[in-house]
């Protein structure tokens, strides 16, 4: 360890929060979480003769430790999983075991909703919080909250008696109607993002006016929520303090200065097109505000049935940039698109059509270099052509840049490859190190993956519906209730085809039998 970490070690608090090892490059190879900031950074500094192997590497190549503190556990435990998935270090990979993350999973919109764990969130209608890395201590921390605010592991069957969870208070007390329930839910979630400051204010209000209305009862229910939702920030939990300091944020900075934007881009906007053949296709948007996942702001688009994505990313932007949606999603200070200079130009041909102008680049798949076009991108290109200038001596801070026409194709990661077409992580090399623009490339990595996941995810929702529709949905006039009573009658397609035309007009009448019945012949 060497005098300057030494020295700031001293400065540790004895508060949870993350903390950032970093190498001799300044690149973040591991992000941890810790209760006690100050015990749990020390121990990497002390003896090594009990680590592992992998641990024992990890703590010879640390040159520097930064941290962030947080208000509790729980803050700490989702900023570190934030975190992980944006910068991507290294050692955090090889020190994981082979599980994949863990999701919560809440579905609000069901009359009694449930709350649940998963490995694969799928693009249903329920929220989804994560992922967490430590699926120990997200359900040890839902045990603790689920005391605080009782919900439903499964939906409740009407009419049946109270079950061991209702007794101990876990799940809610018999006569809760819905609506108080999902109230009750709702400051779960709340908590989950973040205002448990918030919630306990307005539960102490409650309790004042319960007691000048002499509802002692109720007063003594709050009083006790309010003592136990103080008590968490002592209990290993989870957090969801997804925005950081906007101005301490090392890859915002970097990008702004590698763009020449404005300001600090402080909502940038990805997009992805999934379909198979031109159906069923798809676009995504994924939102990222102060360069971290706001997945409350994703949105999805289904476009016209068309194997062309241009076309398809033209008319995806088009409507995003709609006055109506400016006015309601908020305008963006970055877009990024998945795909080379086709996918660009179409975006930019939709923006300019709106009249706007707003920066605009893509990232190639291949090799995840960035596109940007020389007259359109609305980015400052004088950094790109100090580089651009540069590489007749040699590549400089990793950056190379190749102009083709109107286009620069500028790689950060010189001397990396990229493994695979969406990999998570670059193939090493003898450049590795020298990359100025690091944390820029992991950001764009994070927003380009989470937006293909995104768009995927819904391409195969559609596609599964596809799989499964009913045949008789391609009678002409034969709506909805037609054919749930059909097969309420029949059971299937099959057993209509079985049915004289006499019994199926029973059901639906003789004019809608007809076309049915010859339908079904016809497909036979």
């Amino acid at each position: 360890m060497n005098a300057r970490l030494e020295e700031k070690l001293k400065t540790l608090p004895r508060t949870p929060g993350v903390y950032f090892h970093k190498s001799k490059t300044g690149e973040i190879i591991y992000v941890g979480k810790a209760a006690v900031l100050k015990n749990r950074v020390r121990q990497y500094f002390q003896s090594t003769r009990d680590m592992d192997v992998k641990t024992r590497a990890l703590v010879e190549e640390i040159d520097d430790t930064d941290w962030v503190e947080t208000e509790s556990e729980l803050d700490a435990l989702f900023l570190e999983s934030e975190m992980v998935k944006r910068y991507m270090p290294r050692f955090n990979i090889l020190l994981r075991d082979d599980k994949s993350q863990t999701y919560i999973r809440i579905d609000m919109k069901s009359e009694w909703p449930t709350v649940s764990f998963t490995r694969h969130p799928l693009d249903d209608t329920a929220t989804y919080f994560g992922p967490y890395y430590s699926g120990f201590a997200i359900k040890k921390a839902l045990r603790h909250l689920r005391r605080v605010f009782p919900y439903f592991t499964k939906p409740p069957k009407n009419g049946a008696r109270p079950d061991l969870d209702t007794h101990i208070g876990l799940s809610p007390r018999p006569g809760t109607d819905s609506k108080e329930y999902k109230a009750s839910l709702r400051q779960l979630i709340r908590y989950i993002e973040g205002g448990r400051k918030a919630i306990i204010r307005d539960l102490e209000k409650e309790m004042r006016v319960a007691a000048k209305l002499h509802d002692f009862e109720r007063a003594a229910a709050l009083r006790n929520n309010i003592a136990d939702l103080k008590s968490l920030q002592q209990k290993i939990m989870f957090g969801d303090r997804e925005f950081l300091d906007i101005s301490k944020d090392r890859a915002l900075s970097d990008l702004a200065n590698l763009l020449g934007l404005k300001g600090l881009p402080a909502r940038i906007e990805g997009y992805d097109i999934s379909h198979m053949g031109g159906k069923n296709v798809v676009a995504s948007m994924v939102v990222f505000t102060n360069g971290v996942s706001d997945r409350s702001s994703y949105r999805k688009f289904k476009t016209g049935e068309r194997n062309d994505d241009y076309a398809n990313m033209h008319e995806v932007l088009l409507r995003r940039l709609s006055e109506k949606n400016l006015k309601s999603w908020g305008a963006p200070q970055l877009i990024l698109v998945d795909g080379g200079k086709g996918q660009l130009d179409a975006a930019i041909r939709a923006m300019e059509e709106r009249l706007l102008k707003i920066p605009v680049i893509g990232i190639a798949k291949r090799e995840e270099e960035l596109v940007i076009d020389a007259e359109r991108s609305s980015v400052s290109l004088e950094r790109i052509r100090e580089y651009e200038a540069d590489q007749a001596m040699a590549v400089k801070d990793g950056v190379s840049v190749i102009r083709s026409g109107q286009y620069y194709s500028v790689n950060l990661h010189a001397g990396r490859l990229n493994a695979s077409g969406h990999s998570r992580n670059l193939r090493s090399s003898s450049q590795v190190g020298v990359e100025k623009y690091l944390h820029v490339t992991k950001l764009f990595q994070r927003i380009r993956d989470e937006a293909h996941r995104f768009a995927v995810s819904y391409h195969t929702v559609l596609k599964r519906a596809g799989q499964t529709k009913s045949q008789l949905e391609d009678i002409p006039g034969v709506g909805p209730a037609t054919r749930r009573q059909l097969i309420r009658k029949f059971g299937s397609v099959a057993g209509i085809s079985k049915a004289t035309e006499q019994e199926v007009a029973a059901v639906i009448g003789p004019k809608k039998a007809s076309l049915v019945v010859a339908y079904v012949q016809n497909k036979e």
